[in-house]
């Protein structure tokens, strides 16, 4: 067979597309499992097993992906692949959009070193695919055991492993150190202080005790904005309004089988004030399950003078896509690009945490 398409990009693309869709986890699996398994052989016995039929006797191909790599190898689009491409989501309004074109990166991702799905090398081509110029890696910190968190010695081993990583991309891409950093029920933050000075970003949410109080979650939370490493206040209430979506299929999957949860109870007044004072911007998740802080949050704390930034928080390379959803929500409160960090440069950035440090 002769063919000016590429099986294994065709599958991968499918994968994305699903996984951009919150598709069901094992339908991701299916296609990234089938991609993987080919990306092992020499082209010609790929499509001499297609043309023999013994792509399924591979392990993780099975018939629909199999019928795939025999349409992409005679030259022809995957049904399967352009029926997703045909239902794709609406487009954005004119804000929106503008407002996505601005950004330049995404700063709240996870990789399988902790509850991801794919490897850092996989998050890292999605996000140069996409157009960015960065991604910040923020696996998560020890104390969240259920997602693989990061004690200090596997986040040195991960740094040296991302220096490795950017050595190998395509010049004008680079993944920036970071983490989600667990604050913890005094407000302190779940890693050394070393090594949060050594990240270029450093995200921090609230996990635990979600239904504390209203002052205990109050001080828990300027306490944290008030430390110099942290840089961003991720997923800032804490809410879930649906089950959560697919695309998580690394090891801690069972720890993010959240049902609907309501917003933590706290002095959104004081918490804004703060971050306004300390420079620390609020992040407006980007998933569908989240979509936190809720609008009217938004708009207090753009009326607080904070900064913001438009994270996907993706455990998947597909779910990198949902910052269209976080600008949608942006746009719609008068979010100006101005204020929101990621439509900076990596220097930019970069320098802007330093200082803050």
């Amino acid at each position: 067979m002769t063919s000016t398409r590429d099986p294994i990009a065709d599958l991968r693309r499918i994968a994305f597309l699903l996984e951009r869709a919150n598709e069901a986890t094992y339908r991701v699996r299916a296609f990234r499992s089938a991609a993987k398994a080919l990306a092992g052989l020499p082209a010609a016995e790929v499509a001499e097993r297609a043309g023999n039929g013994t792509l399924t006797t591979l392990a993780g191909v099975g018939d629909v992906t199999a019928r795939c790599v025999a349409e992409s190898l005679a030259g022809e689009e995957p049904v399967y692949l352009r029926r997703l491409v045909a239902t794709e989501g609406s487009d954005l309004d004119a804000e929106a959009t503008a407002l996505r074109a601005a950004l330049k990166g995404d700063c709240h991702t996870h990789s399988d070193w902790s509850d991801g799905g794919s490897p850092i090398e996989e998050m890292a081509l999605a996000a140069v695919e996409l157009g960015h110029e960065y991604l910040v890696l923020t696996d998560h910190s020890p104390r969240l055991t259920v997602a693989r968190g990061l004690t200090a010695e596997r986040l040195r081993r991960q740094l040296d492993h991302v220096a490795q990583v950017n050595a190998a991309l395509p010049e004008g891409f680079r993944i920036l150190t970071g983490i989600e950093v667990d604050i913890l029920a005094d407000g302190s933050l779940d890693q050394d202080d070393e090594l949060l000075a050594r990240l270029d970003v450093v995200v921090g949410s609230v996990h635990s005790g979600l239904k504390d109080e209203r002052s205990k979650m109050t001080r828990r939370m300027v306490t944290a904005v008030a430390n110099p490493h942290l840089d961003i206040l991720g997923h800032v209430t804490g809410r879930m309004v649906s089950s959560r979506p697919a695309g998580v299929t690394g090891p801690g999957d069972r720890g993010h089988r959240a049902r609907t949860r309501a917003e933590s109870d706290f002095d959104a007044d004081a918490v804004f004030a703060a971050c306004a004072e300390h420079d620390t911007a609020v992040e407006i998740n980007s998933r569908p399950e989240r979509q936190d802080p809720p609008k009217r949050l938004i708009r207090r704390a753009l009326e607080a003078g904070c900064r913001f930034a438009i994270d996907t928080d993706a455990h998947a390379p597909g779910q990198l896509d949902w910052q269209r959803f976080g600008c949608e929500r942006a746009a719609r409160c008068g979010v100006p690009s101005d204020r929101v960090i990621n439509t900076w440069s990596a220097e930019q950035l970069v320098e802007w945490t330093r200082d803050r440090g």
